[in-house]
Parts: C-alpha cells; sequence; structure tokens
C-alpha cells in the first residue's frame, strides 16, 4: 500500500488509529501530555486555527502550557504552523499536522507487518490452544508474541510448552520462567537444551557416586 494512500485514509476516519497511538506513540518520542494534546487537535481537524486561550480553556491548561506543547511538539517535526495573511492584510495562523500523519503511516505500517508476523507464527498460538485444551486470552496472547518480538525461537517456545505440559504446570507463568533460564544460559535452539540436560545429569551421577557410603559397606 502506498504511503499517500495510507494517510488520506488516516485523515478520512475510515480507520480506527486509537489502538495504534495507544500502543506505539511512545516511539514517536513523544510525552503523554504532548500525546494527549495531538489527540484533541485530530478530533478539531486539521489546519485548526492558532487560538492558545480556547485551547487552554478546552483543555484546563495554561496559555505558556500550550505554547510549550506547541514548540515541543514542532522542534520534533509533529506539527508546523501556516501563516495566512488575507486580502485586509490580518494574519492567520494554523496548526497543521501533516508531518504527524506521516510517521503515524509509518507506525501503521509497522503494525500491519506485525501482525503478518503473527500470521507467520499462528502456527505456536494454535499449538498453545491446542495443549491447553480452549483459547489463549488476550493477555497470553500478548506474552507469546512477546517471546516471538524478543527473538525467541519457535522450537524453543514449544520446547518450553512440552516442558511445562510434561510437569504438569500448563502455565505461562512457569513457560515464562522456563524461556526466561534458557534465554540467561544462552540457549539457540533445542540442541543446547538438550547439550544442558546430558551435562547436568551426568554431574549429577558422579555427585551420587562419590556420596556413596564406603565406610558403611565395608562394616558389613
Amino acid at each position: 500500500m502506498k504511503t499517500n494512500n495510507l494517510i488520506d485514509i488516516i485523515k478520512a476516519g475510515n480507520i480506527t488509529v486509537s489502538k495504534i497511538l495507544l500502543k506505539y506513540y511512545k516511539k514517536l518520542g513523544i510525552s503523554s501530555d504532548e500525546f494527549i494534546f495531538i489527540v484533541y487537535l485530530i478530533n478539531e481537524g486539521n489546519n485548526i486555527s492558532l487560538n492558545i486561550e480556547k485551547m487552554a480553556l478546552e483543555m484546563g491548561l495554561n496559555n505558556s502550557d500550550i505554547l510549550y506543547l506547541i514548540e515541543s511538539l514542532k522542534d520534533k517535526k509533529m506539527i508546523s504552523v501556516i501563516v495566512n495573511k488575507s486580502d485586509k492584510r490580518m494574519i492567520n495562523e494554523h496548526l497543521n499536522f501533516d508531518l504527524f500523519y506521516e510517521k503515524l503511516t509509518l507506525l501503521l505500517i509497522e503494525y500491519i507487518n506485525s501482525k503478518k508476523d503473527n500470521k507467520d507464527n499462528s502456527h505456536i498460538f494454535e499449538t498453545f490452544e491446542k495443549e491447553f485444551g480452549r483459547t489463549l486470552s488476550p493477555m497470553e496472547y500478548e506474552i507469546i508474541n512477546t517471546w516471538i518480538e524478543s527473538k525467541v525461537s519457535s522450537e524453543l517456545i514449544l520446547h518450553a510448552l512440552k516442558e511445562a505440559i510434561f510437569n504438569g504446570v500448563a502455565n505461562l507463568r512457569y513457560i515464562d520462567k522456563i524461556i526466561y533460564e534458557w534465554n540467561k544460559k544462552g540457549f539457540k535452539n533445542i540442541k543446547d537444551v538438550e547439550k544442558h540436560n546430558v551435562n547436568r545429569k551426568e554431574k549429577k551421577e558422579k555427585v551420587e557416586v562419590f556420596s556413596y557410603n564406603w565406610l558403611e559397606e565395608d562394616g558389613d
């Protein structure tokens, strides 16, 4: 999809952007106050008249607060001030946030790509639901997605699930601990896990041999 087309779709209001904004706005490098101010501007419409008093009154802020937000967003290339001169030589200033729409479009593309990645990893979610015998909750979905986004391989995720089921603990907190420990040990695949388990078993057997009470046997 072309960038210009996406911008037109967003501006037309034909797509819900609130979820994308809430999830990704921090990636734009803006504060929560700036985010709220941008939402206010979007509701007012593009090329909104630069009326500081009106904005301050409607947002419950001081004039200086509004000026600070505007200057900060200008510095971050989120909005721009358009100056228009009328025939009566009057100067009208408007806020334009096409720059913000462009940045939001990039986030939308990232959002679409993340959905595509989730589709590619759909077998992971399907396997969890099959083993759990139920549909995953939104929270569980996000936890698994966090593992995927953290570049944990699908084979490690499914192997952690297998180990949890084998131990009779079918919940994501337990699986998350397993994955955390494996990451801490630097495991990248199942072979790393199996090698570690073999070494641990051999070490345990050696300890058992050395701890055998030879004196008690001689006394018999």
